[in-house]
Parts: C-alpha cells; sequence; structure tokens
C-alpha cells in the first residue's frame, strides 16, 4: 500500500534529478556513443536544428541564464541569454523520466499548433543516454529543437528542482513563469501560453 502512495507521490512532484543509465535497467553500464552517430539518428528522426542564439546581446537577470548548451547531437551550440524575437517554451526533460514521457503527447501536439507564434525548445537534462533520448524523441513524435545539458550545468546558474520543467519566456527574453513537475494537459500548456506570453492558437 506504501509503495503505491509514494509511487503516485512521485508522479505528482516529478522526477528528481538523479538519472537512471535506462528506463529497464537502472544498473547497467554502456559505453558512451559518439557525438556523430547520435546527430545522424536526430536528422533521420527529422528533429530541427537548434536555433540561433545573439551573441552580442546583454543577459538579463531576470532571464534565462548566460550559459551555452550544445545542440542534442553535437552539431551547433546555443547562447541561452541570446534567445530573443519571439516568445518560447522550453522543456526540460530525460528519457528516463516517466513524468516526462506522460506529458509528451501534449507537448507535441502544442509543437504543431503552435508553429509561427511560439518558439518550442527541449532540452535533455542530465541524461547519460543521448542516443535514448534521440529515439524517444522520435518515437514521440518531437520535431522541434533539442538542446544537450548531461552535465546539470543549467542547476549551476538556475534552480531545476526535478523534471519535467518547463519555462515560458517573453520575446525580450523574461522568464515569466515556470512549471515544475509534469504539465496535467494540453489545455492547461495553451492556457498558460496565453495568459503568461499573450499568445493565443
Amino acid at each position: 500500500r506504501w509503495v503505491s502512495v509514494l509511487a503516485g507521490l512521485a508522479l505528482l512532484v516529478g522526477c528528481t534529478v538523479t538519472p537512471v543509465a535506462a528506463p529497464s535497467d537502472p544498473g547497467e553500464t554502456f559505453a558512451p556513443v559518439e557525438p556523430a552517430v547520435v546527430l545522424k539518428a536526430r536528422k533521420q528522426a527529422g528533429i530541427a536544428d537548434c536555433p540561433t542564439s545573439k551573441s552580442g546581446v546583454a543577459a538579463r537577470a531576470d532571464g534565462l541564464p548566460d550559459l551555452v548548451l550544445q545542440c542534442l547531437g553535437g552539431d551547433s551550440a546555443v547562447r541561452l541569454s541570446g534567445l530573443r524575437g519571439k516568445p518560447m517554451v522550453i522543456n526540460l526533460w530525460a528519457q528516463w523520466c516517466a513524468p516526462c514521457r506522460e506529458e509528451s503527447p501534449w507537448l507535441r501536439q502544442f509543437a504543431q499548433q503552435s508553429k509561427g507564434k511560439v518558439m518550442m525548445l527541449g532540452i535533455n537534462y542530465n541524461d547519460p543516454r543521448p542516443e535514448l533520448a534521440v529515439e524517444f524523441a522520435s518515437l514521440v513524435g518531437w520535431k522541434y529543437p533539442q538542446l544537450q545539458d548531461p552535465d546539470r550545468r543549467l542547476s549551476t546558474v538556475m534552480s531545476v528542482p526535478g523534471l519535467p520543467m518547463t519555462l515560458f519566456v517573453d520575446a525580450d527574453g523574461v522568464v515569466v513563469h515556470r512549471v515544475t513537475g509534469k504539465l496535467q494537459s494540453f489545455d492547461e500548456l495553451v492556457q498558460l501560453t496565453r495568459d503568461k506570453l499573450g499568445v493565443s492558437l
């Protein structure tokens, strides 16, 4: 009985930021996969290239951190604080995170319906298996760009209490809202985008 209660609480709160090697075998050891292999898989999955960020714009105290992250597959780098000009929804996730999997259909639907109005961006966070991350993103139909932060560098400059986490960032680069834990529905995501970013789908 207590196991069921604790499992339910974990789903409500979200995943902690301690990864497992893979969903099927937490104790598995594995050899690192070459970035070129991950990049090839990403291209084959139709996951978009990462956006270009501005290098000359000053970072904001109320904005995204002045941190450079690699695109999933390592073919480009993005300065988070230099992402300006369009409202953004940024989702932090990992392939080992069960609540991330549960909210994935709503993110896919949102990315499809918000195209041109909102920039959708994923950050594969604290994930030791980038090849499984690409496989997961492909399976759930995520076509929007994906950055990677396997070493939890974001946690040194902003609070990341658990996964998933979704950030709402306005066109000026201000983080106006965050949701820690699983989004509850597609409608919630649409409503937050309207209320926090002023964008209606």
